[in-house]
């Protein structure tokens, strides 16, 4: 084996090893409820998580809190497949002027750290099991 195919050999094996690296970093957690996202940890849930659906609620909208336990079971089903957050809109204001949320509640999906989605609305469970679905299979 000649040095430059040693060279690019190396250069493969330190690669894939990144490779491997970046995309255990990139994983969804088995967390079977909700989390709390604000302004200040947004962006690095979006980014270090595979898929995440980040439900922009606020304490006073009905629509808001008939989704809550809907919200919960899919956290419970979905562990380890989909994370699922919690962004207060009243008290994080800056995540919901980045992404123009007009209403609530709005479902921001992410995939891989790019927003794929946008749910507006409360609606049946599977309704939006349907919606979520598409992005689990890719």
């Amino acid at each position: 084996m000649s040095e430059e195919d040693k060279e690019l050999e190396e250069i493969r094996r330190r690669k894939l090893r990144e490779l491997m690296r970046r995309r255990q970093a990139v994983s969804t957690p088995s967390v079977s409820e909700p989390i709390k996202i604000t302004d200040s940890n947004f962006d690095k849930v979006v980014r270090s998580n595979r898929l995440v659906v980040i439900d922009c609620w606020a304490p006073w909208c009905a629509p808001c809190r008939i989704m809550t336990p809907i919200i919960n079971e899919l956290a419970k089903e979905y562990a380890g497949k989909i994370l699922f957050g919690k962004l207060n809109v009243d008290e994080n204001p800056r995540v919901p002027v980045r992404y123009q949320i007009m209403s609530i509640p709005t479902f921001l999906v992410f995939k891989d750290g790019s927003l794929v989605d946008r749910i507006v609305g409360a609606m049946p469970k599977r309704l939006l099991e349907q919606r979520l679905a598409k992005h689990l299979k890719a």
